[in-house]
C-alpha cells in the first residue's frame, strides 16, 4: 500500500470514527439525562413513601436522597463512559477494516492503471524507436539509393501499421471496458460468427500451408450476443493457433451444443504453453515465450486480453489446455438461448444438416 492509499485509509478511518463518535456520544448523553431524570423521580418517590410510613424517618441523615442521587449518578457516568471508550476502540477497528475494504478496489484498479500506462508506454516505444533510428540513419546516408530509401519507408510503414493496430485494440479494450456491448445484443447464429472468424484468418493460414477444419452440429446454435465481436473473439483464438503453429499443420474448429451450453473449441498442434504462463496468458502485454519461440513475434500480447473481455461481457467462459510440443486448445463456453434449446428437443432437428 503506497503513501497516497494509506493516507486516504487513515482519512476515511477517521471519517468513518468520526460518524460513529457522533452518533454514540449524542446517544450516550441523551440515554444519560433520560437516566437521571428517571433516577432522581425515582429516588424522591421512594424518599417519600418511606416517609409517609416512617415520619420517625424525616429528619434522618441517612436517608437523603441527595448524597444517594450523586452516587447513583457518578456510577451511571462511569458506567457509561466506559461503554463509550470501549465502543469507541471496537469502533476504530471496524472503520479501518471497512475503510480498507472500501480502498482495496480502487488501490487494485490504480494499481492496474500504473501497470497499464507503463506496459503501454514501453510497447510505443520499441516501434518509434525504430522509426526514429530507421530514418535518422536514411538521412545521414548521403549514398542511399532510391531503392533503399523505398526500403526504409516500407519498414516505417510496417511500424506504423504496428502502432495502429495497437492503439485500434486499445481502444477495443476501453470500449470493452466500458461494457457498452450488451447493449448490442441480439439473437445470433453462432455458426455464422465462427464461419466469419475462419474467413478473416484463412488467408494467412493458407500462406503458411496450414488447414483449417470447422465441424458444426446439425441444428442452429442460436444465443443472444453481438455477432461482430464474437466473431473477433474467435478470429483471435484461430489467429493465435494459426500464428503459433508450424508451417503444414493443421487446426480443428469444433462448434458443439449439449442442453443449454454452446462450446467453439480451437486446437492446434504447434509449440504449446509452459504450465506457468498459462495462468498468465489473459494479462495484458503478456507473452509467453515458450508459447512464441516458434512463431511471429509482431504481436503486442493483447489479443486474448480482447478475447477475455468480450467472453466477460456475453457472460462466456474462455478455457485454455495445452502440452508443451502437444498443441493448445482453446473452448469458449456460452448460454444458448429457448431457441437453440427448441430446435435440439424437436424430432425435425434429426432432419436438417
Amino acid at each position: 500500500m503506497n503513501y497516497m492509499f494509506r493516507s486516504a485509509t487513515f482519512r476515511l478511518t477517521m471519517y468513518y470514527l468520526g460518524i460513529i463518535a457522533v452518533i454514540t456520544i449524542g446517544f450516550s448523553t441523551a440515554l444519560y439525562h433520560v437516566a437521571l431524570h428517571d433516577l432522581q423521580s425515582g429516588l424522591q418517590q421512594q424518599t417519600r413513601q418511606i416517609y409517609d410510613n416512617f415520619p420517625v424517618f424525616i429528619d434522618s441523615p441517612y436517608l437523603s436522597s441527595v448524597d444517594a442521587f450523586k452516587a447513583s449518578r457518578d456510577h451511571l457516568l462511569g458506567r457509561i463512559v466506559l461503554s463509550n471508550i470501549l465502543v469507541l476502540i471496537g469502533a476504530g477497528f471496524a472503520s479501518y477494516a471497512l475503510a480498507r475494504r472500501t480502498l482495496q478496489p480502487i488501490e487494485a484498479a490504480h494499481e492496474r492503471q500504473k501497470r497499464f500506462t507503463a506496459d503501454v508506454s514501453h510497447e510505443l516505444r520499441t516501434p518509434l524507436t525504430s522509426l526514429k533510428m530507421e530514418s535518422e540513419v536514411a538521412l545521414l546516408d548521403t549514398k542511399a539509393s532510391k531503392q533503399d530509401l523505398r526500403d526504409v519507408l516500407q519498414s516505417n510503414v510496417e511500424e506504423v501499421e504496428k502502432l495502429t493496430n495497437l492503439v485500434q485494440n486499445l481502444l477495443r479494450i476501453s470500449k470493452l471496458d466500458a461494457g457498452d456491448n450488451a447493449k448490442l445484443f441480439s439473437a445470433i447464429s453462432l455458426d455464422s460468427s465462427v464461419k466469419a472468424a475462419i474467413d478473416q484468418v484463412q488467408p494467412i493460414a493458407a500462406s503458411r500451408n496450414i488447414v483449417i477444419t470447422y465441424k458444426k452440429p446439425r441444428t442452429r446454435v442460436i444465443i443472444q450476443g453481438d455477432e461482430s465481436t464474437l466473431t473477433q473473439l474467435f478470429s483471435i483464438l484461430i489467429d493465435n493457433a494459426v500464428k503459433y503453429s508450424p508451417s503444414k499443420s493443421h487446426i480443428a474448429v469444433e462448434l458443439q451444443q449439449a442442453g443449454g451450453l454452446a462450446t467453439v473449441s480451437v486446437t492446434d498442434h504447434g509449440q504449446g504453453i509452459a504450465k506457468d504462463d498459462l495462468m498468465h496468458v489473459f494479462e495484458r502485454f503478456y507473452r509467453a515465450d515458450a508459447a512464441r519461440s516458434a512463431g511471429d513475434q509482431s504481436g503486442f500480447g493483447l489479443g486474448l486480453s480482447i478475447a477475455k473481455l468480450i467472453a466477460d461481457s456475453h457472460n462466456a467462459t474462455i478455457q485454455i489446455s495445452s502440452r508443451q510440443g502437444k498443441g493448445t486448445t482453446a473452448k469458449v463456453l456460452l448460454a444458448t438461448s429457448e431457441e437453440t434449446i427448441r430446435a435440439t428437443s424437436s424430432p425435425r432437428s434429426n432432419k436438417e444438416t
